[in-house]
């Protein structure tokens, strides 16, 4: 039987919302083993001088808990 726990991550790019997602997962990658499952769960830009400065991605992702 296998555990997995579920943390939220917030990717952010001056690209897209899709590219923002990409990024934080791939991040997260670097220190999380086999990560299973990311999903999106709210969009957002960030504003500046009355333009879009970047676009953010809040997400829940959701790895294989292995025990030390």
């Amino acid at each position: 039987m296998s555990v997995y726990k579920v943390i939220e991550l917030i990717g952010s790019s001056e690209k897209s919302w899709e590219d923002a997602a990409r990024k934080a997962v791939e991040n997260a990658a670097k220190g999380l083993k086999e990560i299973r499952v990311a999903e999106v769960k709210e969009l957002d830009l960030r504003i500046e001088d009355g333009k879009v400065a970047e676009y953010r991605a809040k997400m829940s992702v959701s790895f294989k808990y292995i025990p030390t």
